[in-house]
């Protein structure tokens, strides 16, 4: 009998604990919650942090976020209105506003990422297809700075823009707002992550970078060229100017030399005659020395100033 009891007790304190928990519960500061009765809503959302009451086993606490939640696209091929078709990738932040219509329209946050998605995608694709490539890229009109890289244009200008990109986001966030206007959220932010150009049109455009740099090398080269050229005739001519500047006063000082020994010649022959005696002798003794040797066999005539002396030099 006391075994009776004591399970009976035990089972009416196991299902009493059981009602407790499925009549109290708990909204913290980052929740909040709609009840539900057979699936469908009960009330009002409760959003005031603290324990609250149910109808145990009936109705049933569902829990939502109250912070900002965070929606991350997939990239997307999208064409411009230039015609230059780029992959987009979002993302956005987002927040429940009112939980009961969240309820109601979306059930959950996955039917929220869903529907985000929708909205998202399609207004970032209208947005984009109504720019050119160039208002999406650029946030504001500025005049490029040189920054001195080798191939760079001097006077190279941007064309100006209408909206650019910070514009283009606005008004995403603001179309998309008005489309979610009755989901029970609110949309933060819609940022651009990344933009990129398609593999084809990526294609393209290193082709057309690679041609730039070679045309922009031809040119460097070409330059190169026309300085060494010119580089090389400055050489030559100041080789020539330097060699006829060299050449002038050798022959400069070849003629002083010369005038000089014509003067010293002119006035050793204007000496006394034993003076120019002992002069012709000496150049003459200065002559046999250079010509001749103890091998050599010469015939002169006896008319010529070396017979003379050869003749005083044998008898003495």
């Amino acid at each position: 009998m006391n075994y009776k009891k004591i399970i009976l007790g035990l089972t009416l304190a196991v299902f009493a604990l059981i009602v407790i928990l499925e009549t109290v519960y708990m909204i913290t500061e980052t929740e909040q919650v709609v009840i539900t009765q057979f699936g469908k809503p009960v009330g009002d959302a409760k959003v005031t942090p603290g324990l609250n009451l149910k109808i145990p086993f009936i109705q049933r606490v569902n829990y939502f976020e109250k912070r900002f939640m965070e929606w991350d696209g997939d990239a997307n091929q999208v064409p411009t209105k230039d015609k230059k078709f780029i992959y987009v990738d979002t993302y956005a932040r987002w927040q429940i506003t009112d939980p009961l219509q969240f309820f109601k329209r979306l059930t959950d946050e996955r039917g929220a990422q869903s529907r985000l998605a929708d909205i998202l995608d399609g207004e970032t694709r209208d947005f984009i297809a109504n720019h050119d490539l160039e208002e999406v890229v650029r946030s504001v009109n500025r005049t490029p700075v040189p920054s001195g890289s080798i191939g760079e244009e001097v006077g190279d200008t941007l064309s100006d823009i209408n909206e650019g990109r910070l514009r283009i986001q606005e008004r995403i966030l603001e179309s998309s707002n008005e489309k979610a206007g009755d989901l029970g959220i609110i949309i933060l932010d819609v940022r651009i992550k990344r933009l990129n150009y398609v593999t084809e049109v990526q294609t393209q455009v290193y082709e057309r970078m690679k041609s730039e740099r070679y045309r922009i090398a031809e040119k460097f080269r070409s330059e190169g060229l026309g300085e060494a050229s010119k580089i090389n005739g400055e050489k030559e001519r100041d080789l020539k100017t330097i060699q006829s500047e060299a050449y002038r006063k050798a022959e400069e000082i070849r003629g002083e030399a010369d005038a000089r020994a014509t003067a010293v010649y002119a006035g050793a022959y204007n000496q006394s005659a034993a003076s120019r005696n002992l002069y012709s002798f000496m150049k003459s003794m200065e002559t046999f020395e250079k010509t001749f040797d103890t091998t050599t066999t010469i015939i002169i005539s006896t008319r010529s100033e070396l017979y003379k002396y050869l003749i005083n030099i044998s008898q003495h």
